[in-house]
């Protein structure tokens, strides 16, 4: 198969896997090409995503690594044989990488959970409240690459409104207060959660200031279910851009926090009622 310059962050995702059954195996790489009948190099390319891998590949590989997880190996088939061109790719070359391996991961998702202590979450975010959020950076954007961001934030939003895979958001009261534009625009966005929290799948939640004894502030994430738990991944920003983690200890911590921010948070009825509230005092 030929090279990749710039594998997506799936395709490294699938190489990444590929390690994992390889060292959990006990191999080092030229024993698994051994294997196969391959060289070092290319093991060591697949597994960096600057190489595809065949169905019939990663079949054999699981199989001389002694992997019994049938679930884990028909997902790892289906990553190295998609061929999905997402709409995301309209923005290849426009926007960094990171942007579209977001809406990519976002596409595969099987379920998602979402905690924002400053911004509302993503997904959930109106066009005037995405372009405040892009606006307040230095230094500041062209207004041609700002628009861009915009809009392929807003095209983003499909995965929520128009699918049917569940999504849990605890979002805290700072973050529903938090005027990145004027008094209008925040009402129309406190609406626009309110909207889109009917929905069956999709599930919001509020930490309110007046909780005692809170101290998870730090613990804002993004977890996306994948096609099987080892598949999941948490994205998490960081000054030098977004960051994808696939470590099953960090996973476990990450669901861990969820959960226990989740369990203080308001249940979703009185979480409505008091979004409800906030938005009448705009």
């Amino acid at each position: 198969m030929p090279r990749r310059r710039q594998p997506t962050a799936r395709q490294e995702r699938l190489g990444i896997e590929l390690r994992k059954l390889r060292e959990t195996a006990g191999l080092k790489a030229r024993e698994a090409a051994a294997l196969v009948g391959s060289d070092s190099a290319q093991i060591s390319q697949m597994e960096s995503g600057i190489a595809g891998v065949s169905e019939e590949r990663v079949r054999s590989l699981a199989a001389h690594y002694s992997c019994t997880d049938e679930e884990l190996v028909e997902a790892l088939v289906a990553m190295a044989t998609d061929r999905t061109r997402g709409w995301w790719e309209e923005y290849r070359g426009l926007l960094p990488a990171p942007f579209l391996d977001l809406a990519e991961l976002e596409h595969h998702a099987t379920y998602r959970l979402d905690v924002e202590f400053l911004h509302v979450p993503g997904l959930f975010q109106t066009e005037d409240y995405a372009r405040a959020v892009f606006s307040h950076r230095v230094p500041r954007l062209p207004d041609n690459e700002l628009e861009l961001r915009v809009r392929h934030r807003m095209e983003r939003k499909a995965v929520v409104a128009e699918s049917a895979v569940a999504f849990k958001a605890v979002i805290h009261e700072a973050a529903l207060r938090i005027r990145v534009g004027d008094r209008a625009a925040a009402r129309t966005q406190l609406t626009r959660i309110l909207e889109l929290s009917e929905a069956d799948h999709v599930t919001v939640r509020v930490i309110p200031f007046d909780l005692d004894s809170f101290a998870g502030a730090t613990n804002a994430m993004m977890y996306v279910g994948g096609a099987v738990p080892k598949l999941d991944t948490a994205v998490r920003d960081a000054p030098h851009g977004v960051g994808f983690i696939d470590s099953a200890p960090q996973l476990g911590t990450f669901r861990t926090l969820f959960h226990m921010v989740e369990a203080v948070s308001l249940e979703p009825i009185r979480s409505r009622d008091f979004i409800h509230r906030l938005a009448k005092e705009l």
